[in-house]
């Protein structure tokens, strides 16, 4: 009896070979999902970085702005930001001295984007 159960070949013949085809698929799926997720930080950390560029920008026009009080009307105009992808600024100085600086860049493969931001230059009166 013993000597049968030793012949007798048994219906796992492949199974091996399935769960390691199974294995190598779900270790493929979790690689490409990591480099998708490494394409995607890399996204993110350009556009916090162009924020952080065109905030930097205002905030130097509105400085040398606060230091030429008496002249803010010159400051109003669109110049080139070669900081930033496409960037410009744009300077507008209503009444009271308020003063809007807003700056525009777009990088390629990427929807257009502004930051803006204003202030009182001086004496508001």
């Amino acid at each position: 009896m013993n000597m049968q159960k030793c012949t007798r070949k048994t219906n796992q013949s492949g199974s091996v070979m399935l769960e390691a085809l199974v294995a190598v698929m779900i270790f493929s799926m979790g690689l490409l999902a990591l480099v998708g997720l490494q394409g995607a930080m890399i996204k993110n950390s350009s556009d916090a970085k162009f924020r952080s560029e065109a905030s930097f920008i205002a905030q130097e026009y509105l400085g040398r702005m606060w230091l030429d009080a008496t002249n803010v009307g010159n400051f109003a105009k669109t110049t080139d930001a070669p900081q930033l992808p496409n960037g410009t600024v744009t300077v507008a100085v209503g009444p009271r001295r308020f003063a809007t600086v807003t700056v525009e860049w777009k990088a390629p493969g990427m929807d257009k984007h502004q930051y803006v931001t204003s202030a009182y230059i001086g004496n508001a009166y």
